[in-house]
């Protein structure tokens, strides 16, 4: 936020020690338009401190960037309330932040609690808006504060009180605070259609591979057989992955063995393991490169491969997702195998994919995997033993028309997610360095 006194100042505009400002903003320090107290962290050896915890007692761990506070991981008994913290309640709606390690974390409480002496509680005074401080401490380049100790960064209480801050007239701080809220609530709303669309995929997937694509209210007129996978309908058929490539079914390969990678798109994109989310969907947002003289036209990944992870750690191994587009060129890692249908008339890309991506939901790779020195991995012998279920192919491109439409609308929420997350970042850079005004918008506060 900093500029050079040579900058020209837009009209009504002046040079401060945060660079160019409204006129009418002062430029104040924190200790002299606010009160803050550190926490404290009862002895954990004194089991009587946590045994029967009563009052929340919040850590670092506890706080979300930008985020409200509802519960906590920890909570402290009566008597660590009272020897401890003489009985001092933090209250609800008080604003806190962490000033050790993760240093310029804010949240504000919904409810009373206590807090440990990483984070201070913090008390504007005067023309000070709580909400207005919220969304600024965090834009400040703690690097010009921190004092680096043996356990990390941290602010003692001196620098603390001489931290830096604009402060507009009140109502244009209201205004500040109203558009940045008004963004993150569509942020967290869009989130909360998110979370619950997962919710029913998750739902839906037991469903159709259970019933197949029959509404609910029908389920009890689908016969049912036993299988070594669970319950199907009876005119499924249920075989082994290693069958179904005996019978050229299907094609199964390694992906491309390199240890030399770059991040400066230097020759071919290699997908590797972290590029599946856990939604079973490819994320490309970061991407490692390899550069090689080899033949390596096999390895590279075709329009509907199924992409299966077979080295991992324990909890991610098995993930698999479905590939889209065969346009651009991309190779996959050693840590991951293609499955690639070669009789489109039997089995249905989409369906084999997310089947397979179930069961890493179900937890089942964990039980089949081999466990190595921080890593998991599934053989080849492994994989072809996992049995799956094939319906008659109009019922699998059913189920997966049905899973395609619940990603797309996941992937168009998340989207959305971003593109907020991007607004609120431009706008809370703008608003609070004065780049962009809200001083007279009519803005409900």
């Amino acid at each position: 936020m900093n500029s050079t006194t040579n900058e020209i100042l837009p009209e009504g505009y002046k040079m401060t020690e945060l660079g160019p400002l409204p006129e009418e903003w002062e430029v104040v320090r924190l200790g002299e338009v606010a009160d803050f107290f550190l926490g404290r962290t009862p002895k954990r050896a004194e089991k009587s401190y946590w045994d029967n915890g009563k009052y929340s007692w919040i850590s670092i761990a506890d706080m979300k960037d930008f985020g409200f506070i509802s519960k906590t991981n920890g909570k402290v008994s009566q008597l660590a309330f009272e020897k401890i913290f003489k009985e001092n309640i933090v209250p609800k709606g008080t604003l806190i932040m962490s000033f050790k390690l993760t240093i310029g974390r804010t949240a504000i409480l919904n409810i009373d609690a206590l807090h440990n002496e990483a984070i201070i509680s913090i008390y504007p005074k005067g023309e000070l808006l709580k909400e207005f401080l919220f969304y600024f401490l965090p834009t400040i380049d703690f690097s010009n504060y921190y004092d680096n100790v043996v356990k990390g960064k941290t602010l003692n209480s001196s620098k603390i009180k001489n931290l830096l801050l604009p402060l507009p007239p009140l109502p244009e701080q209201q205004k500040i605070a109203a558009v940045l809220s008004a963004v993150q609530e569509a942020k967290e709303k869009t989130q909360a259609v998110i979370d619950a669309t997962k919710v029913l995929k998750k739902s839906m997937m037991k469903h159709l591979f259970t019933y197949g694509p029959v509404p609910p209210e029908e389920t009890e007129n689908v016969p049912l057989k036993e299988t070594e996978i669970g319950k199907v309908p009876e005119d499924w058929e249920v075989e082994k992955l290693g069958d179904l490539s005996t019978k050229k079914l299907i094609k199964v390969q390694f992906g491309f063995p390199c240890g030399k990678w770059n991040d400066k798109g230097i020759g071919i994109a290699q997908v590797r393991p972290f590029n599946i989310n856990e939604n079973g969907n490819i994320d490309l947002t970061v991407l490692k490169y390899i550069e090689t003289d080899n033949d390596i036209g096999k390895y590279l990944l075709q329009k509907e491969d199924i992409i299966f992870n077979n080295t991992n750690s324990e909890e991610l191994v098995g993930k698999t997702a479905f590939w889209k587009d065969g346009k651009i060129k991309y190779v996959l890692s050693n840590h991951m195998t293609i499955i690639r249908i070669v009789d489109k008339s039997k089995l249905n890309a989409y369906f084999l994919a997310k089947y397979l991506h179930k069961r890493w939901n179900d937890g089942f790779y964990k039980t089949i995997c081999r466990r190595h020195v921080n890593q998991s991995s599934i053989s080849l012998a492994r994989l072809n033993d996992i049995s799956l279920p094939l319906p008659p192919l109009p019922v699998q491109q059913k189920i997966a028309s049905i899973l395609s439409a619940i990603d797309a609308k996941i992937e168009a929420e998340e989207n959305k997610k971003q593109a907020l997350e991007e607004l609120f970042k431009t706008l809370l850079h703008n608003l609070m360095t004065a780049k962009i005004r809200v001083n007279h918008l009519e803005i409900k506060v």
